[in-house]
Parts: structure tokens; sequence; C-alpha cells
């Protein structure tokens, strides 16, 4: 798949509805940072959100307690979504396959060729510099809010 062109409406809709547990690497516990509002969007439409941040590692985010890795997760993760800089996107990828999830997904900014072929090649679906947030309100999703189209 190429990662610079529009993802299908389909594609994206349907790791949307197929995950429920996401992982957010970067997650912040400053409210003014994007990553904090993602998380808290994500988690109140009813996904079980897995902050990892090494710096905030057994603190709370939201009430939600912080990893210091992918690794230290006590449970299957379905997603893995990236708020880190592109250069750390294949170590990530790799943590990613290593856990078994199957999604990676780099928030916007984050791109990556080596990391999307790494994760294809394992058997993930891959999304790049999208944001799962905006992605839930597109009008192809509101049927998952409830809301019509």
């Amino acid at each position: 798949m190429n990662h610079q062109d529009e993802y299908p409406p389909e594609y994206l809709a349907s790791i949307l509805a197929d995950v429920k547990t996401i992982a957010m690497v970067g997650a912040s516990a400053d409210p003014t940072k994007f990553s904090y509002g993602v998380l808290r969007v994500l988690h109140e439409q009813g996904y079980n959100m897995k902050p990892v941040n090494p710096r905030e590692a057994g603190n709370q985010i939201r009430g939600l307690t912080v990893y210091e890795s992918l690794a230290a997760i006590d449970e299957p993760v379905d997603m893995v979504e990236v708020f880190r800089a592109s250069e750390y996107l294949p170590g990530i990828a790799q943590e990613a396959i290593d856990i078994g999830a199957s999604v990676l997904w780099g928030q916007i900014g984050v791109y990556s060729e080596e990391a999307a072929d790494l994760a294809e090649k394992n058997g993930l679906r891959v999304v790049m510099n999208r944001c799962p947030k905006i992605e839930l309100f597109r009008p192809f999703w509101k049927p998952r809010l409830g809301q019509t189209i």
C-alpha cells in the first residue's frame, strides 16, 4: 500500500471498528498537548487506552496507568499509535510486531516507509500521517457514534 495516498474510508473504518486496546506511544500528561486530547477522545469513545511514556511510567494519565514500554503492557494490544518523531517509527514497528499488535498507526507528521514495510511484511495493517481521533469523526464513521449520516 502506498501510504502517501489517501486511505480508502473502508480501510480506516475497519481498523477503528476492529481494535479494542490501543497503546499510545508518546502519550503526554499535559492537557495542552495533542496526544492528551487524542487519548481522551479515544478513551471516551470506549477504546481501552494504554499510555506509553518512559518518563511517566507508573504515573497516571486520566486515571490510566502509564507504561514504560510496549513490552511492559500486561494484556494484548490491538493497535500501536505513535506520537514520536518519524525516526523512531521503525524501532516501534518492531516492538509492535514483538507484542503481537495487528495495527501500526503513525500520528499526523509521523511517517516511515521502512516502518511500514517492516510492519506489513509481518502482517500488520498500517496507517501513516493520520489521526484516529479525526478519522472517528469523518462522515463514514458517524454510525459508530450513533449519529445519522
